[in-house]
């Protein structure tokens, strides 16, 4: 990702009109570091998806809004 940043800074340094690709990204953490550093366009492995889901506080935030969702007794349907 250090390479990534720095091609950033260079084109920005030069205006260079392109965009920045990166490929081939593996673990969801890059994703967000690509995104952080100004990366236009971004190539994933289809195994990602749901890592970029999963996090722990969604699954309990969802948890809580489910159980205090219950406790109303209404229903959407």
């Amino acid at each position: 990702m250090a390479l990534i940043a720095d091609i950033r800074q260079i084109y920005d340094n030069y205006d260079f009109g392109t965009e920045i690709l990166v490929a081939s990204v593996r673990h969801p953490i890059h994703i967000l570091e690509a995104a952080k550093i100004g990366a236009d366009v971004m190539t994933r492995a289809a195994c990602g998806d749901r890592a970029l889901f999963n996090h722990p506080l969604t699954d309990k935030g969802i948890q809580g809004f489910l159980a205090d969702w219950a406790k109303t007794g209404q229903s959407i349907l």
